[in-house]
Order: C-alpha cells, then structure tokens, then sequence
C-alpha cells in the first residue's frame, strides 16, 4: 500500500484544478489570504484521508475478490470499489462535487495501478 500511497502523492505534483481556484480565492489584498500557504497542508492531509479512506479498502477488497483471476479483473474491482468508496465519502460534501470526485478517481486509479502491479500474479506454477 505505500506504492498506492505514494503514486497518490506525487499526482498531486499537478494541483487539481479546484484546489488551485480555492488557492486564489481570496482578493488580492487581504492579508487574511493565507490559501496558498495552506494548500501545502492541505495536500499531504487530503492524500491521507484519500489513502486511508478509500485506497487501502479498495485494494484490499479487490484483490480479496480478485483471488484466483487475472490482475485487470482485480484493478477494475479495486478501482470500482474505490469509485464507490469516494463517493459515498464526498456525497456528504452535497452538490457540485462531481469534478472533485473524477479528480480523486484518475489519482486513486493511478496509485491503485501501482498496488495492482506490485500484487500481481506471477507466472508459473501455483501451489495447491
């Protein structure tokens, strides 16, 4: 799961878009703007709460159900049970949140990528 988690952190090399808008917000002149010093706070705590919350889970439950089968069935169960886990968590957010979620989608199946190749199945003989 550090593979997953640190694909995860490094996507955020390119800020989301929103998070950039939340940046610059502020007016030019307020000496309360401090968004742009915060976001490098934000970032890491964000990946960790993304990690915990969605990535670890979704990993783990894909490969668990991907027992026996290829690595691409147990990434597309891992990356859907990481499109469910997301959504379920930003739905308390409410409206708008759908690029938000897209974003945190493609940098989870990104990191979940990584975990997939770590755990995948090697060719040869299996033990019985």
């Amino acid at each position: 799961m550090h593979v997953s988690g640190a694909l995860l952190l490094l996507t955020f090399l390119v800020p989301p878009f929103w998070m950039v808008d939340a940046g610059y917000a502020s007016p030019a002149g307020d000496p309360t703007g401090d968004a742009p010093f915060l976001l490098l706070f934000a970032v890491p705590l964000i990946c960790a709460g993304f990690h915990v919350a969605v990535q670890i889970p979704a990993g783990l439950l894909g490969v668990r159900l991907g027992r026996r089968r290829t690595t691409l069935f147990r990434y597309g169960s891992a990356v859907a049970v990481a499109g469910v886990l997301s959504s379920l968590l930003l739905w308390a957010a409410g409206r708008g949140v759908g690029p938000v979620w897209a974003d945190a989608m493609v940098r989870g199946a990104l990191g979940l990528a990584g975990y997939m190749w770590v755990v995948r199945a090697r060719p040869g003989p299996r033990p019985a």
